[in-house]
């Protein structure tokens, strides 16, 4: 198999970091690349394999990206620091200008150009981008031919609403809430740190939430979705293929990713951590507020959403879990003087009713 992807990345002579999961992306090595006028590394974790890129961006304090033009949809998450984005089409028409702090997510649509400006003088700005560029090199086998590419054509009327206030769009009950709920449209996203329009996810356990976004102008309804769930709680282990990429907004605490009998990884997380979730994987909340987690791969497409439905079956209710994993969670939790508030009939009843504070800005 030709690794143009790989071998594109590795010509650059930029840090790039490996493994399970990285334990803070505000901090990771970067190095400058000229021509995008910035700081960057890459991020290629196990369970990203050839169908997502991520790469940091750090912007230097006071200063602005050179101009750039992308050929797909790049979703941006703020890690850290203030700013100002830029997009417009090939004849400067249409040029929007808006403001970002942390936690902020938004996308640049597809063959646009765009710059990123951090408004702070005295510190860097920190920034995620996310998109399926390692993807579409195995279709067009050119990294160039998607970068500032006068001939592509900026779509029409792109930009027209762009940044207009997110949409409210329901949704019928399916495989993650009983209940259906709510899916939020919309380009720009101000804090997902304090969002609170959620809806109950009752499939994955601990009385947990969760809020779906998508991106309107996005190719095929691309977007991300987001889990809070309790302090002193864990969810369900699931099971999916690789695909996924998951970074904290909120909270402390631990994943498990294995796959059928082989050894579970341990992966500790808090703001700023990132993995790319694979095989089976189980979430848990070893801190003393909810916990958030931000995914990014939702809804890329048919053979996502057909690889969900299937893959979603592969759940593991708790009383049929490994004993292991209570006593794991508990283990973890008295190391910071604290206990499960799980509740000891979940572990013996498949049927069991979380309840959800009705009073709650979460319900």
């Amino acid at each position: 198999m030709i690794e143009t992807y790989e071998d594109w990345i590795g010509s650059l002579g930029l840090p790039i970091h490996r493994g399970f999961f990285v334990e803070d992306l505000r901090t990771v090595e970067t190095g400058w690349w000229e021509e995008r006028g910035c700081e960057v590394a890459f991020i290629r974790l196990t369970g990203q394999e050839d169908l997502l890129e991520t790469k940091v961006i750090k912007i230097p304090p006071g200063k602005t990206t050179q101009p750039w033009k992308f050929a797909l949809d790049d979703v941006f998450y703020v890690l850290e620091g203030k700013g100002l984005t830029a997009v417009w089409g090939m004849e400067q028409t249409a040029r929007k200008t808006f403001e970002w702090g942390v936690r902020s997510l938004f996308l640049i649509p597809r063959q646009s150009y765009y710059q990123l400006s951090n408004a702070q003088g005295d510190k860097p700005a920190v920034l995620l981008s996310h998109n399926y560029f390692p993807l579409a090199t195995q279709v067009v086998a050119d990294p160039e031919f998607y970068l500032n590419n006068s001939y592509l054509p900026e779509e029409a009327n792109v930009l027209e609403e762009f940044y207009s206030e997110a949409k409210a769009i329901k949704r019928e009950a399916d495989w993650g809430s009983d209940t259906g709920g709510i899916t939020w449209s919309g380009n720009f996203f101000p804090d997902l740190g304090i969002w609170d329009r959620l809806d109950r996810f009752e499939r994955r356990g601990a009385g947990g939430h969760q809020v779906r976004i998508k991106y309107p102008i996005a190719t095929r309804g691309g977007g991300n979705s987001m889990s809070v769930f309790p302090a002193g709680r864990y969810k369900k282990a699931h099971y999916h293929e690789a695909g996924n990429f998951i970074v904290i907004p909120a909270g402390e605490g631990f994943s498990l990713i294995w796959d059928d009998d082989k050894e579970r990884i341990f992966i500790p997380w808090h703001e700023g951590s990132c993995f790319a979730p694979q095989f089976y994987h189980q979430h848990f909340n070893l801190g003393t507020i909810p916990a958030r987690y931000l995914k990014f791969g939702y809804g890329w497409g048919g053979m996502r959403r057909h690889a969900q439905r299937y893959f979603h079956t592969r759940q593991i209710e708790y009383p049929d879990e490994d004993p292991w994993i209570r006593e794991t969670f508990e283990k973890e939790l008295s190391k910071r003087g604290l206990k499960s508030l799980m509740p000891n009939e979940v572990y013996k009843k498949y049927d069991y009713d979380w309840e959800y504070a009705k009073d709650s800005d979460a319900d």
